[in-house]
Protein backbone atom coordinates (compact mmCIF):
# COMPACT_ATOMS: atom_id res chain seq x y z
CA UNK A 1 0.00 0.00 0.00
CA UNK A 2 1.68 3.39 -0.75
CA UNK A 3 2.46 5.71 1.85
CA UNK A 4 1.14 9.27 2.40
CA UNK A 5 4.45 10.22 1.57
CA UNK A 6 4.75 8.57 -1.98
CA UNK A 7 1.25 9.58 -2.46
CA UNK A 8 1.93 13.53 -2.48
CA UNK A 9 5.00 13.22 -4.70
CA UNK A 10 2.59 12.55 -7.29
CA UNK A 11 0.60 16.21 -6.83
CA UNK A 12 4.25 18.02 -7.35
CA UNK A 13 4.55 15.72 -10.53
CA UNK A 14 1.13 16.71 -11.92
CA UNK A 15 1.56 20.81 -10.85
CA UNK A 16 5.21 20.81 -12.93
CA UNK A 17 4.08 18.22 -15.59
CA UNK A 18 7.22 16.66 -15.87
CA UNK A 19 8.78 13.69 -13.64
CA UNK A 20 12.25 14.77 -14.41
CA UNK A 21 11.81 18.74 -12.57
CA UNK A 22 9.58 16.92 -9.49
CA UNK A 23 12.33 14.75 -9.34
CA UNK A 24 14.90 17.61 -8.79
CA UNK A 25 12.59 19.23 -6.16
CA UNK A 26 11.67 16.31 -4.36
CA UNK A 27 15.79 15.87 -3.98
CA UNK A 28 15.15 12.21 -5.26
CA UNK A 29 16.21 10.72 -8.89
CA UNK A 30 14.05 10.92 -11.85
CA UNK A 31 14.17 6.56 -12.24
CA UNK A 32 13.21 6.06 -8.30
CA UNK A 33 10.11 8.81 -8.82
CA UNK A 34 9.35 6.67 -11.77
CA UNK A 35 9.52 3.58 -10.62
CA UNK A 36 7.03 4.71 -7.56
CA UNK A 37 4.51 5.72 -10.14
CA UNK A 38 4.58 2.62 -12.09
CA UNK A 39 4.21 0.84 -9.08
CA UNK A 40 0.86 2.90 -8.12
CA UNK A 41 -0.32 2.17 -11.44
CA UNK A 42 0.40 -1.72 -11.13
CA UNK A 43 -1.43 -1.49 -8.07
CA UNK A 44 -4.81 0.81 -9.33
CA UNK A 45 -4.77 -1.59 -12.49
CA UNK A 46 -5.11 1.73 -14.50
CA UNK A 47 -2.46 4.71 -16.12
CA UNK A 48 -2.78 8.04 -14.20
CA UNK A 49 -0.45 9.79 -16.37
CA UNK A 50 -0.24 10.44 -19.97
CA UNK A 51 3.27 9.78 -21.45
CA UNK A 52 3.95 12.86 -23.77
CA UNK A 53 6.71 14.39 -25.67
CA UNK A 54 8.15 16.55 -22.85
CA UNK A 55 6.84 15.47 -19.74
CA UNK A 56 3.59 14.01 -18.21
CA UNK A 57 -0.40 14.90 -17.99
CA UNK A 58 -3.02 13.66 -15.49
CA UNK A 59 -5.78 11.48 -17.50
CA UNK A 60 -9.13 11.05 -15.79
CA UNK A 61 -8.25 8.34 -13.81
CA UNK A 62 -5.09 10.32 -12.26
CA UNK A 63 -7.25 13.38 -11.67
CA UNK A 64 -9.82 11.27 -9.71
CA UNK A 65 -6.50 10.27 -7.82
CA UNK A 66 -5.14 13.84 -7.05
CA UNK A 67 -8.37 14.52 -5.61
CA UNK A 68 -9.07 11.77 -3.47
CA UNK A 69 -4.98 12.72 -2.26
CA UNK A 70 -5.52 16.09 -1.49
CA UNK A 71 -8.76 15.27 0.14
CA UNK A 72 -6.61 12.64 2.41
CA UNK A 73 -4.46 15.16 3.25
CA UNK A 74 -6.67 17.46 4.35
CA UNK A 75 -8.65 14.80 6.68
CA UNK A 76 -5.22 14.28 8.04
CA UNK A 77 -4.48 18.16 8.93
CA UNK A 78 -8.12 18.00 10.75
CA UNK A 79 -7.02 14.89 12.41
CA UNK A 80 -3.95 15.92 13.80
CA UNK A 81 -5.85 19.57 15.06
CA UNK A 82 -8.40 17.55 16.94
CA UNK A 83 -5.12 15.66 18.59
CA UNK A 84 -3.77 18.59 19.76
CA UNK A 85 -6.50 19.58 21.13
CA UNK A 86 -7.04 16.70 23.01
CA UNK A 87 -4.07 17.77 25.04
CA UNK A 88 -5.23 21.29 25.29
CA UNK A 89 -2.27 22.76 23.04
CA UNK A 90 -3.64 24.64 19.49
CA UNK A 91 -1.51 23.55 17.03
CA UNK A 92 -1.90 23.64 12.72
CA UNK A 93 -1.35 25.59 9.91
CA UNK A 94 -3.53 27.83 8.51
CA UNK A 95 -3.83 29.08 4.85
CA UNK A 96 -5.69 31.67 3.08
CA UNK A 97 -5.95 33.03 -0.25
CA UNK A 98 -7.35 36.72 -0.63
CA UNK A 99 -7.79 39.88 -2.35
CA UNK A 100 -4.96 42.58 -1.89
CA UNK A 101 -6.80 44.67 0.17
CA UNK A 102 -6.61 42.33 2.86
CA UNK A 103 -3.00 41.86 3.25
CA UNK A 104 -2.24 45.90 4.19
CA UNK A 105 -4.05 46.34 7.31
CA UNK A 106 -7.35 43.70 8.38
CA UNK A 107 -5.70 40.21 8.02
CA UNK A 108 -2.11 41.46 9.87
CA UNK A 109 -4.64 42.46 12.71
CA UNK A 110 -6.36 39.24 12.91
CA UNK A 111 -3.71 37.27 12.34
CA UNK A 112 -2.18 39.32 15.27
CA UNK A 113 -5.29 38.33 17.65
CA UNK A 114 -5.50 34.91 16.72
CA UNK A 115 -1.44 34.06 17.85
CA UNK A 116 -2.16 36.51 20.82
CA UNK A 117 -4.36 33.00 21.96
CA UNK A 118 -2.87 30.20 19.73
CA UNK A 119 0.65 31.06 19.52
CA UNK A 120 1.67 27.81 18.15
CA UNK A 121 -0.40 28.34 14.84
CA UNK A 122 1.36 29.29 11.84
CA UNK A 123 -0.21 31.42 8.58
CA UNK A 124 0.49 31.22 5.21
CA UNK A 125 -1.40 34.09 3.24
CA UNK A 126 -1.62 34.48 -0.48
CA UNK A 127 -2.41 36.96 -2.75
CA UNK A 128 -5.00 35.31 -4.93
CA UNK A 129 -7.80 37.55 -6.70
CA UNK A 130 -11.09 36.45 -7.50
CA UNK A 131 -11.24 33.63 -9.59
CA UNK A 132 -7.60 32.48 -8.78
CA UNK A 133 -8.51 32.00 -4.80
CA UNK A 134 -11.36 29.59 -5.92
CA UNK A 135 -8.90 27.65 -7.64
CA UNK A 136 -6.35 27.98 -4.91
CA UNK A 137 -9.09 26.80 -2.59
CA UNK A 138 -9.85 23.52 -5.01
CA UNK A 139 -6.48 22.78 -5.23
CA UNK A 140 -6.45 22.63 -1.56
CA UNK A 141 -3.49 24.85 -1.90
CA UNK A 142 -5.60 26.98 0.97
CA UNK A 143 -8.00 26.33 3.79
CA UNK A 144 -10.22 29.70 3.48
CA UNK A 145 -10.49 32.58 1.10
CA UNK A 146 -11.22 36.18 1.36
CA UNK A 147 -12.06 37.67 -1.74
CA UNK A 148 -13.43 41.19 -3.45
CA UNK A 149 -16.08 40.94 -6.12
CA UNK A 150 -15.44 37.48 -7.26
CA UNK A 151 -16.00 36.76 -11.18
CA UNK A 152 -18.48 33.73 -10.36
CA UNK A 153 -18.06 30.71 -7.48
CA UNK A 154 -19.30 27.19 -8.15
CA UNK A 155 -16.78 25.38 -5.91
CA UNK A 156 -17.45 27.97 -2.91
CA UNK A 157 -19.19 27.51 0.27
CA UNK A 158 -19.54 31.26 1.76
CA UNK A 159 -19.27 31.90 5.37
CA UNK A 160 -20.25 35.46 5.32
CA UNK A 161 -20.59 38.02 3.20
CA UNK A 162 -20.00 41.82 3.33
CA UNK A 163 -20.31 45.21 1.74
CA UNK A 164 -17.72 47.07 1.15
CA UNK A 165 -18.76 50.66 -0.50
CA UNK A 166 -15.76 52.09 -2.62
CA UNK A 167 -14.14 55.04 -1.03
CA UNK A 168 -12.00 58.11 -2.88
CA UNK A 169 -8.46 58.52 -1.60
CA UNK A 170 -7.04 61.69 -1.66
CA UNK A 171 -4.80 64.62 -0.15
CA UNK A 172 -6.06 66.49 2.69
CA UNK A 173 -5.85 69.70 0.81
CA UNK A 174 -7.57 68.17 -2.15
CA UNK A 175 -10.32 70.92 -2.92
CA UNK A 176 -12.80 67.25 -2.57
CA UNK A 177 -11.48 66.51 0.55
CA UNK A 178 -14.49 68.36 2.78
CA UNK A 179 -17.01 66.84 1.24
CA UNK A 180 -19.12 63.89 2.71
CA UNK A 181 -19.59 61.72 -0.14
CA UNK A 182 -17.95 62.62 -3.69
CA UNK A 183 -19.79 62.06 -7.62
CA UNK A 184 -17.72 60.00 -9.97
CA UNK A 185 -17.75 63.00 -12.47
CA UNK A 186 -16.36 65.35 -9.92
CA UNK A 187 -13.34 62.87 -9.37
CA UNK A 188 -12.97 63.29 -13.30
CA UNK A 189 -11.56 66.89 -13.12
CA UNK A 190 -8.94 65.84 -11.34
CA UNK A 191 -5.59 62.99 -12.27
CA UNK A 192 -6.99 59.70 -11.27
CA UNK A 193 -4.59 56.78 -10.33
CA UNK A 194 -6.84 53.07 -10.38
CA UNK A 195 -6.21 49.67 -10.06
CA UNK A 196 -5.96 47.57 -13.14
CA UNK A 197 -9.00 46.04 -14.88
CA UNK A 198 -9.02 42.41 -12.96
CA UNK A 199 -9.03 44.27 -9.18
CA UNK A 200 -12.75 44.30 -7.99
CA UNK A 201 -11.86 48.04 -7.27
CA UNK A 202 -11.48 48.55 -10.80
CA UNK A 203 -14.32 46.59 -11.81
CA UNK A 204 -17.08 48.35 -9.60
CA UNK A 205 -15.80 51.66 -11.26
CA UNK A 206 -15.49 51.03 -14.97
CA UNK A 207 -19.64 50.07 -14.56
CA UNK A 208 -20.33 52.93 -12.89
CA UNK A 209 -18.65 54.55 -15.27
CA UNK A 210 -20.26 53.15 -18.85
CA UNK A 211 -23.81 53.68 -16.37
CA UNK A 212 -23.10 57.10 -16.97
CA UNK A 213 -21.34 57.17 -20.02
CA UNK A 214 -18.28 58.16 -19.33
CA UNK A 215 -14.61 57.04 -19.91
CA UNK A 216 -12.17 57.06 -17.23
CA UNK A 217 -8.66 57.73 -18.29
CA UNK A 218 -6.18 57.43 -15.30
CA UNK A 219 -3.23 58.76 -15.09
CA UNK A 220 -1.30 55.71 -13.10
CA UNK A 221 -2.53 52.26 -13.49
CA UNK A 222 -0.88 49.63 -11.28
CA UNK A 223 -2.17 46.44 -9.49
CA UNK A 224 -0.71 47.68 -6.53
CA UNK A 225 -3.33 49.26 -3.81
CA UNK A 226 0.20 50.78 -1.90
CA UNK A 227 1.59 52.49 -4.46
CA UNK A 228 -1.35 54.02 -5.61
CA UNK A 229 -2.33 55.37 -2.50
CA UNK A 230 1.26 56.87 -1.84
CA UNK A 231 0.66 59.14 -4.81
CA UNK A 232 -2.49 60.39 -3.01
CA UNK A 233 -0.70 62.09 -0.40
CA UNK A 234 0.52 64.76 -2.56
CA UNK A 235 -0.74 66.51 -5.91
CA UNK A 236 -4.33 66.19 -6.78
CA UNK A 237 -4.12 62.70 -7.72
CA UNK A 238 -7.00 60.78 -6.71
CA UNK A 239 -7.45 56.69 -5.61
CA UNK A 240 -9.74 54.05 -4.88
CA UNK A 241 -9.78 51.82 -2.28
CA UNK A 242 -12.50 49.60 -0.09
CA UNK A 243 -12.75 50.26 3.75
CA UNK A 244 -11.09 46.98 4.46
CA UNK A 245 -8.12 48.31 2.64
CA UNK A 246 -7.49 51.63 4.86
CA UNK A 247 -6.31 51.82 8.30
CA UNK A 248 -8.76 52.76 11.00
CA UNK A 249 -6.60 52.90 14.31
CA UNK A 250 -4.26 55.32 12.91
CA UNK A 251 -5.65 57.30 9.45
CA UNK A 252 -3.62 58.08 6.71
CA UNK A 253 -1.42 61.01 6.89
CA UNK A 254 -2.13 63.89 5.06
CA UNK A 255 -5.32 62.10 2.84
CA UNK A 256 -8.78 61.99 3.49
CA UNK A 257 -11.39 59.20 2.68
CA UNK A 258 -14.01 60.36 1.26
CA UNK A 259 -16.99 57.71 0.48
CA UNK A 260 -17.92 57.50 -3.55
CA UNK A 261 -21.68 58.57 -4.14
CA UNK A 262 -23.61 54.70 -4.67
CA UNK A 263 -25.30 56.40 -7.23
CA UNK A 264 -22.19 56.38 -9.15
CA UNK A 265 -20.23 53.09 -7.87
CA UNK A 266 -22.25 50.27 -5.94
CA UNK A 267 -20.66 48.72 -2.48
CA UNK A 268 -19.11 45.72 -3.82
CA UNK A 269 -19.27 42.39 -1.43
CA UNK A 270 -16.47 40.85 0.18
CA UNK A 271 -16.96 37.12 0.89
CA UNK A 272 -15.27 35.06 3.24
CA UNK A 273 -15.70 31.04 2.50
CA UNK A 274 -14.53 27.29 1.69
CA UNK A 275 -14.49 24.94 -0.68
CA UNK A 276 -17.63 23.38 -0.52
CA UNK A 277 -17.91 20.35 1.34
CA UNK A 278 -14.63 20.41 3.19
CA UNK A 279 -14.16 19.78 7.04
CA UNK A 280 -11.61 22.71 7.93
CA UNK A 281 -8.98 21.33 10.27
CA UNK A 282 -9.70 22.98 13.57
CA UNK A 283 -6.91 25.98 13.86
CA UNK A 284 -8.02 27.19 10.55
CA UNK A 285 -12.11 26.64 10.96
CA UNK A 286 -11.73 28.70 14.29
CA UNK A 287 -9.69 31.40 12.18
CA UNK A 288 -12.65 31.66 10.06
CA UNK A 289 -15.04 31.93 12.83
CA UNK A 290 -12.80 34.89 14.40
CA UNK A 291 -12.84 36.71 10.80
CA UNK A 292 -16.76 36.24 10.81
CA UNK A 293 -17.16 37.57 14.26
CA UNK A 294 -14.85 40.53 13.08
CA UNK A 295 -17.35 41.09 9.82
CA UNK A 296 -20.37 41.19 11.81
CA UNK A 297 -19.15 43.64 14.11
CA UNK A 298 -17.58 46.51 11.96
CA UNK A 299 -19.04 45.67 8.69
CA UNK A 300 -22.90 45.60 7.06
CA UNK A 301 -23.28 41.92 6.83
CA UNK A 302 -25.46 40.09 4.19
Amino acid sequence: MPTLKSLSYLIDVAKMGSIRKAAEELAITPSALNRRILALEYELGAPIFERLPRGVRLNTAGELLIDHIRRQNSDIDRLRSQISDLSGIRRGHVSIACSQALLPYFLPTQIEQYNSEHPSVSFGVYLRDRDAAEHSLMEYETDIALVFEPIHFSHFQTIMTVRQPVCAVMNANHPLAKLDSVRLRECLQYPLALPMAPFGVRFLLDAGAARLGIDLEPLIQSDSFEFLTSFSATQDIITFQIPIGLPTANPLNNRRIVPLDPRDAMPGLLYLGQLRDRTLPVAAARFADQIANSFAKNFDYI
